[in-house]
């Protein structure tokens, strides 16, 4: 596969993954204020700021956000402004697919909005990075199921063009070392080189088993990240409210 790497200085999609789902394939969630995209808060915490976002980029990220807000910052590698307090930060990875062997799986099964109960309460136990009521209407979803019970699952989450990142990859921790999530990243790998796109992922930089897993997958890794969180200010510092959006 060619290299989607930084070369030349050119912008890539997946430098600002968000921002080219938001205007791309995913532009029919987005909600908008200037130039500050987001994804519904009950779809997805990933929004999208310019590249360099100036004074009014934050004023309308304030404005979505409302005065006081914490506000996630999945992926900005930017100067956050004074006013704003930085209440979170974790460094990441972003992995691209570079001869992942992906395949269907005959145990997985597409999972719907009616298993969304079940796929919260998975969440909730595993903690694989935040997967909403709503996130399942953002592509394919497979689990597999014992007993009856959601043991397991994977999906897609950003959609850049020609892109789709996996995500909410977790297993019930009884049934860890069985291979499940390996065979459900590669299932839905299949699902995403099926409609001639090409696999992505993020995780974090301190995440070194599930990296080690994601390489061994045939993914490499393409950019270091981070993933922050900042508080709005109650006031802009040009003295303008922070007033929210209606």
């Amino acid at each position: 596969m060619s290299d989607p790497g930084l070369g030349g200085g050119v912008p890539h999609v997946l430098d600002n993954p968000a921002l080219a789902s938001l205007t791309g394939p995913h532009a029919h969630f987005a909600e908008r204020r200037g130039r500050v995209l987001r994804y519904p808060v009950d779809v997805s915490p990933w929004l999208a700021l310019p590249a360099e976002p100036d004074a009014d980029d934050w004023a309308d990220l304030a404005a979505l956000a409302g005065p006081g807000a914490e506000v996630p910052l999945p992926g900005f590698r930017g100067r956050v402004p004074a006013d704003w307090e930085i209440t979170f930060r974790v460094e990441g990875v972003q992995l691209v697919d570079d001869g992942v062997v992906a395949a269907p799986d005959a145990e997985a099964v597409r999972l719907g909005a009616a298993d969304v109960p079940e796929m919260l309460d998975l969440v909730e136990r595993t903690r694989p990075g935040p997967f909403l009521p709503r996130t399942i209407e953002l592509g394919t979803y497979l689990g597999i199921r014992r007993g009856g019970a959601l043991v397991a699952m994977a999906g897609e989450r950003l959609r850049p063009p020609g892109w789709t990142e996996i995500s909410a990859v977790c297993t019930d921790p009884a049934l860890r070392g069985e291979g499940l999530a390996t065979r459900l990243i590669l299932a839905v790998a299949h699902g995403i080189r099926e409609r001639g796109e090409t696999p992505f992922l993020h995780t974090g930089a301190r995440n070194t088993h599930a990296i080690r897993l994601y390489e061994s997958l045939g993914f490499r890794l393409r950019r270091r990240t981070a993933f922050l969180a900042a508080r709005a200010p109650e006031r802009l510092a040009d003295g303008r409210e922070a007033v929210p959006v209606s």
